[in-house]
């Protein structure tokens, strides 16, 4: 398998995979942006999913922080509806 090397096909890589995190771990999710703790209780998934993220793509994308751009989108700022002191 070929390293992906296209901007646009690793952010929808790093979208997939923050979305599986989400989805499988939802109540992890809730209980870290209810505690402003979101990073803390996923520690390990969001690790597994970066390395797997790296795996995939090519040395100078993983250098970018397309990865952490994903995080945002998909985990934190779909969790909007969550009460929280973070907003």
């Amino acid at each position: 398998m070929s390293l992906i090397d296209n901007p646009d096909h690793a952010r929808r890589l790093a979208r997939a995979i923050i979305s599986d995190v989400a989805i499988y771990n939802r109540e992890k999710v809730e209980e870290g942006i209810r505690n402003d703790t979101i990073f803390d209780i996923l520690d390990s998934e969001l690790e597994e999913g970066r390395q797997h993220f790296i795996s995939r793509i090519t040395p100078e994308l993983a250098a970018s922080n397309i990865f952490e751009l994903a995080i945002v989108d998909v985990l934190i700022k779909r969790a909007g509806r969550i009460e929280s002191p973070i907003w």
